[in-house]
């Protein structure tokens, strides 16, 4: 797999050209777990302003996952068996699983950004182990995803979650324990030894101590006793006071403001638009200087910072296409979202599997640092995996309604596959609508073209008589575009968006 180098050197100003197929379909792979031909196609044309407005509003304005009925169970809740508690306990997360995986395929930019906090704030259920503490956790990664930043830090630490991963709920006063302080600033908001010493560190952890009343039952929500706090003075990042949980939140974006900024816009960068941003020979610091400028004049709002980004030049640039390796998610549900094939939850659930297997666990990355992303992605065995997976997927599929796959290429296609005798012509279509920006050369697609032509006799591909074949009417067209799609799937430029 060929490493991208960032060549990008357009700037932040408006992109104001109508989109094109290639960058309406870019705009939503970014922005979400990709589109449907039929949502893609009615992009083309568009403004680009108005379309992630648009997109950005939707994400503003959508409520999180309904509570469910455990929101707030502790162990008491429980059946005292303990098979019939551990039953009760993986049907539930199960299910949450299930319900979240849905919300990814359906809400766009919201949970895609919901997805990236969950990478970014890192927890791990397989440490605190609770499900009400992990729907709160979900709740607030959705409730903030595209908030106020700095509000959305001040939650986030709070939740019982956070306080059992990075042992905020045995920080007490009397015996103060630095792991959330530390992670405060090297992970979530400065970024490792920027702007803030070791001593920081345990007068920080001397401030946040206290949230560490954790009931007498098992699975129950942290709060503060403030017996357990440390109201001695403090000094943190030059301030010195009685400081407290809020007074840190307050104390850090007020003296380091401008660091957390360009900190957390190099992420959103890097996420969205090109792993590489620190490469002199791209644009990238100019843009997430400009990012970060946006961020502190709107008091740490997230939206305008996006629409700044989502809006301009430098992310609708041909160097921003196609150069970022999809996470395992990313290589399925955009398969799913783009095909609109038939699923049901059993296929979300065995995309999520897969997923796991591929080294993306939902709701459990492998650390503290969460998913390190791109070239993380592909290895030897995670590309075997990848193309073994899809091909099962894709069976499955044509197994279920092979029709779905003449409908699919005609929805690309239109008109043309429906009249048109050259299997080529209809191929191309259907690989620049697949991939981001189609194959390498002409000898690839010919090697595709010769894959799509499959056992057809040549003569039925030359028109003007009555049996001449077309998309729309040949019977062995299904499995010619599912033929294709197996193809594809293998290829370098299906693993990138």
């Amino acid at each position: 797999m060929e490493y991208f180098i960032n060549c990008n050197t357009s700037t932040l100003a408006p992109y104001n050209a109508p989109l094109d197929q290639l960058r309406a379909s870019h705009l939503y792979r970014r922005l979400g777990f990709s589109a449907s031909v039929q949502t893609i196609k009615q992009a083309i044309g568009q403004n680009s302003g108005t379309l992630v407005d648009t997109l950005v509003d939707q994400a503003i304005g959508m409520a999180p996952l309904p509570a469910p009925t455990w929101a707030d169970w502790n162990n008491a809740d429980y059946p005292a068996d303990d098979d019939a508690r551990n039953q009760l306990i993986n049907e539930q997360r199960s299910q949450f699983t299930l319900d979240y995986a849905n919300s990814l395929l359906n809400n766009n930019l919201r949970d895609r950004l919901s997805f990236f906090w969950s990478n970014h704030f890192v927890t791990q259920i397989e440490v605190y182990n609770c499900n009400s503490f992990l729907y709160h956790y979900i709740n607030c990664l959705q409730t903030y995803a595209i908030g106020n930043f700095k509000t959305f830090v001040r939650e986030v630490g709070l939740t019982s979650a956070m306080l059992y991963y990075l042992d905020g709920a045995y920080n007490n006063g009397s015996n103060p324990n630095e792991n959330y302080a530390r992670e405060l600033y090297e992970l979530f908001t400065l970024g490792e030894g920027n702007g803030y010493t070791e001593e920081d560190i345990v007068e920080t952890a001397r401030a946040l101590s206290g949230y560490v009343e954790r009931g007498e039952e098992g699975c129950t929500q942290v709060t503060f006793d403030p017996t357990k706090h440390d109201d001695g003075t403090k000094t943190i990042l030059g301030q010195t006071g009685n400081w407290g949980y809020d007074d840190v939140i307050d104390i850090l974006f007020e003296q380091r403001g401008n660091e957390v900024a360009e900190f957390i816009c190099r992420k959103l960068y890097e996420f969205f638009v090109h792993p590489d941003s620190k490469d002199e020979m791209n644009n990238a610091q100019t843009i997430i200087d400009g990012m970060a400028a946006t961020f502190v004049l709107n008091d740490f709002e997230i939206a305008p910072v996006l629409r700044q980004l989502f809006k301009s030049e430098h992310f609708f640039d041909d160097e921003a296409i196609g150069v970022i390796i999809k996470s395992p998610f990313d290589f399925y549900f955009n398969t799913l979202k783009e095909t609109s094939f038939a699923y049901d939850d059993t296929t979300v659930s065995g995309m999520v599997y897969y997923s796991e297997l591929l080294s993306q666990k939902l709701f459990n990355p492998f650390d503290v640092n969460g998913w390190q992303r791109d070239r993380t992605w592909i290895n030897t065995n995670f590309l075997i995996g990848r193309w073994l997976t899809i091909e099962s997927i894709l069976q499955s599929f044509y197994q279920d309604n092979n029709e779905q796959f003449r409908t699919f290429g005609l929805e690309i296609t239109g008109t043309s596959g429906m009249t048109s005798a050259n299997p080529d012509v209809i191929a191309r279509q259907i690989i620049d609508f697949v991939l981001p920006k189609g194959l390498l050369n002409e000898a690839e697609y010919e090697k595709a073209f010769a894959i799509f032509r499959s056992d057809v006799e040549d003569v039925y591909y030359e028109g003007g008589n009555q049996e001449s074949w077309t998309l729309s009417t040949w019977p062995q067209a299904p499995y010619q575009v599912y033929l294709l799609l197996q193809y594809l799937a293998r290829q370098p430029e299906f693993q990138l968006k």
